[in-house]
């Protein structure tokens, strides 16, 4: 991988990146369990929060959330669900009679009447990352080219930035809506812009992501970072920290020069 101090293009994740949303994310599972499992709603659902905050990093996408949720109701250790998740997920989604799409739907349509009925509400429930926007700030002011790349819709990317003040630009934000890998995504953004792929640095929260990333023969000199302050385990960091291809980013680290974000 060729390392470059500065990038002419960053592209970051949202949630576990820029915005914690670990507390809207339980809050919305809990109202989207409530319809799904009508008949089976318990009272403690809210005592699940701690286990499902523990757990948010195997969720790879959102309408996956009332399913891990399922499977805590259900029992399920929570060491199996860390080492044996997409097995465990599918086994619920069968036995259930559940259909993904159907799942979303009504995720999304929780959060839309959420926000529409109470968006105060609803905004309250996420922290951004200390810095993060500060920072963010910065460099939107000079020449690097800022995107985000990121599974949660865009809409809701932007009224969370909106609420924060943050002047990004709307259509260099990217979300669940372009029904694309992040993969290609960045390869769009390149294109876009006539940049080359070692130009580009991509901070992503999921180390699976940027494995699928660091797999595309022609991304190959992205520089890839993860975030070990989102949603990821001291395991995934061991296994960033022997990798010579993928740099480990603290959030210190992240408020700093970018000739600081590069392993020696």
């Amino acid at each position: 991988m060729v390392n470059h101090s500065t990038p002419k293009i960053l592209a970051l994740d949202f949630d576990g990146v820029i915005c914690n949303g670990l507390k809207e994310y339980f809050q919305t599972t809990i109202r989207t369990y409530e319809i799904i499992w009508s008949n089976h709603t318990q009272d403690n659902l809210q005592d699940w929060a701690t286990s499902f905050y523990q757990l948010r990093p195997v969720i790879e996408t959102g309408w996956e959330m009332p399913i891990l949720l399922r499977a805590l109701v259900l029992g399920h250790d929570k060491e199996n669900i860390e080492s044996n998740w997409h097995n465990i997920c599918a086994e619920i989604v069968e036995k259930e009679s559940l259909n993904k799409q159907q799942v979303m739907n009504t995720l999304d349509g929780v959060r839309d009447d959420w926000i529409k009925t109470d968006l105060d509400n609803w905004l309250a429930l996420h922290e951004f990352y200390p810095g993060v926007l500060e920072k963010l700030g910065q460099l939107l002011e000079f020449s690097t080219l800022l995107y985000i790349v990121t599974t949660k819709e865009g809409r809701f990317v932007k009224q969370l930035l909106k609420q924060q003040n943050l002047s990004f630009p709307e259509r260099n934000i990217f979300g669940k809506e372009v029904k694309q890998p992040k993969y290609e995504t960045l390869r769009q953004i390149l294109k876009y812009n006539q940049e080359t792929p070692n130009n580009l640095w991509f901070i992503e929260d999921l180390l699976k992501t940027l494995n699928k990333v660091q797999s595309q023969e022609d991304l190959t000199e992205v520089n890839l970072f993860l975030a070990d302050w989102g949603y990821n385990t001291s395991k995934t960091h061991q296994l960033v920290k022997q990798d010579s291809t993928i740099n480990l980013l603290s959030l210190d680290t992240f408020s700093e020069e970018f000739s600081e974000w590069i392993k020696c």
